[in-house]
C-alpha cells in the first residue's frame, strides 16, 4: 500500500517540477500582454509656464498649461491588422492616442492625435498602415507610452512623438516612489527642428500658412520616467520642455520667440490612481514569474522527499509489512 501511494507521490512530484519552467518560460511569455480594449488616461501640469500669444506674437508668463493625454484601445483596428498581417496569431494592441493642450482659462493650444501600433507581449512597434503622428504616418523605432515586462536595468530606444526621432532613453538608478520599487530612466532630445501641429490655437494660422513666412519651430525636451520594473509600466513621469519658433518674416526683426517653456509634472490625483493600477498589475505579473513557478517547484520536491521517505519505509525490515509471513505447521492426521 505504502509503496502504491509512493509511486502516486512520485508522479505528482514530477508533474509540479516540470510546471515550473513552464509557467515561467512557456506560459508567461504567452499569457502576459496588454489588452486591446485598454483605455488610460493622465494629466499633466506645467505651473507657470511660458506660452506665446499668437495674437501679438509675443510670449508671456501664465498661471498653469494642463496636459490631458488619453490612450484608447482600438479592437476593431486591432483584429484588422492581425488579419492583414498574415500571421493571425500575432497579438496586436492598436492605441489611439489623443495630448491636449490648454492654458489656465481652459482654451485649446494644441491637439496632436496619434496612433501607436505595437505587440501586445513585447511591446516591440508593429509598422502597419494607420500608424501616424498627427496625420504624418512614421515607422517607429523602439518603445513609447510603456516599457516590456520585466524591464531592465539598461538603455531602451524610446521614440519621441513631437521630434518623430528615436533616441536612447537612459537608465539612470534604482529608486523608491511611493511605496514601490522604480527603475528610473532620463532621455534628453536636443535641440531639432520639428513640424507645426495641424491645429493651431488661432483661426486662420496654420502649419502652411507659417511655413510661407520661412518661420521655423524648434524643440527641446528632457524626459523623465520612474518605471515599475515587473510590469513595465511608468507611475509616474516630467518633462523640462522649451518650444521656439526661430526666423522668417513672422518674428519681424526677432531672431526667435518662445513658444512653449515649462516644467510638466503629472497631477497628484493621477499619481495616486496610476500607483494603485500598477500595484494590482504587478501582482498577477508575479504570479505567473515568480509565485507559481517557485510555489510549484517547491511544492514537486516536498512531494519527492514524501514520496522517498513512503518508499523508505515500506522497505524496512523491521517493518510489519516488510516481514516475511511464517509458515503453516504441518498438520497430522
Amino acid at each position: 500500500m505504502r509503496r502504491k501511494a509512493s509511486l502516486i507521490l512520485l508522479a505528482f512530484a514530477v508533474f509540479f517540477t516540470a510546471m515550473s519552467p513552464l509557467m515561467r518560460w512557456y506560459a508567461f511569455p504567452r499569457l502576459a500582454k496588454i489588452p486591446p480594449s485598454q483605455y488610460q488616461e493622465a494629466v499633466l501640469e506645467a505651473k507657470n509656464p511660458t506660452l506665446i500669444d499668437y495674437g501679438s506674437m509675443k510670449a508671456k508668463k501664465i498661471d498653469k498649461v494642463t496636459i490631458v493625454q488619453t490612450l484608447k484601445g482600438n479592437v476593431e483596428a486591432s483584429e484588422k491588422i492581425e488579419k492583414t498581417d498574415g500571421d493571425s496569431s500575432r497579438d496586436v494592441v492598436v492605441w489611439d492616442a489623443l495630448s491636449y493642450v490648454q492654458d489656465g482659462d481652459g482654451k485649446m493650444v494644441s491637439k496632436v492625435p496619434e496612433r501607436y501600433i505595437f505587440d501586445a507581449h513585447s511591446q516591440e512597434p508593429v509598422h502597419a498602415t494607420g500608424e501616424m503622428v498627427d496625420g504624418d504616418a512614421v515607422k517607429r523605432q523602439g518603445i513609447e507610452f510603456k516599457w516590456p515586462f520585466l524591464t531592465e536595468k539598461r538603455d531602451y530606444e524610446y521614440f519621441d512623438a513631437q521630434a518623430r526621432v528615436t533616441k536612447p532613453i537612459h537608465y539612470k538608478g534604482t529608486q523608491t516612489f511611493r511605496g514601490v520599487k522604480v527603475f528610473y530612466f532620463e532621455q534628453t532630445i536636443p535641440w531639432t527642428k520639428v513640424p507645426f501641429p495641424k491645429t493651431m490655437p488661432v483661426k486662420g494660422i496654420t502649419p502652411e500658412s507659417l511655413a510661407k513666412t520661412g518661420t521655423t519651430r524648434w524643440y527641446t525636451t528632457v524626459r523623465k520616467f520612474w518605471v515599475e520594473p515587473t510590469t513595465g509600466a511608468p507611475v509616474y513621469g516630467e518633462e523640462i520642455q522649451r518650444n521656439e519658433l526661430r526666423g522668417g518674416t513672422l518674428l519681424g526683426d526677432r531672431d526667435k520667440v518662445t513658444v512653449f517653456e515649462g516644467h510638466v509634472k503629472m497631477r497628484e490625483d493621477y499619481i495616486k490612481s496610476t500607483v494603485d493600477l500598477v500595484k494590482s498589475q504587478r501582482v498577477l505579473v508575479l504570479l505567473l514569474t515568480s509565485y507559481l513557478p517557485w510555489g510549484f517547484l517547491g511544492l514537486g520536491l516536498l512531494l519527492l522527499g514524501l514520496s522517498l521517505w513512503l518508499e523508505a519505509r515500506s522497505r524496512r525490515p523491521g517493518d510489519p509489512e516488510a516481514t516475511a509471513a511464517p509458515e503453516p505447521e504441518p498438520v497430522n492426521a
